[in-house]
């Protein structure tokens, strides 16, 4: 059975027989402090580059579709410029993920 890292999406979702299951996103809670940011030309969908810039890990791209589930629907093709969106902060995204 594969071992994914606990910033990937799919270490909470479950595996049978080497297959994953139906991706199991965690919830990320929106904080009064979180980042309001309007998403440029340069990360135009490109999350992991945003996620890289910030956290400098570029495994958390789909922390802002899981914080922004009104707004973000697909985490790579709704992630445009123009875009007003919510960042996370990491210590947020960890206590969720439990490391």
């Amino acid at each position: 059975m594969q071992q994914y890292s606990p910033f990937s999406p799919y270490s909470t979702t479950s595996q049978d027989l080497g297959y994953l299951d139906v991706i199991n996103f965690i919830d990320i809670a929106a904080e009064v402090d979180d980042i309001q940011f309007t998403i440029t030309s340069l990360y135009t969908h490109r999350p992991d580059l945003l996620a890289y810039d910030i956290y400098n890990e570029p495994k958390l791209w789909w922390a802002f579709a899981v914080r922004n589930k009104e707004t973000i629907k697909d985490p790579v093709f709704d992630f445009v410029s123009g875009k007003v969106i919510y960042l996370p902060k990491l210590t947020n995204i960890k206590k969720a993920l439990g490391v």
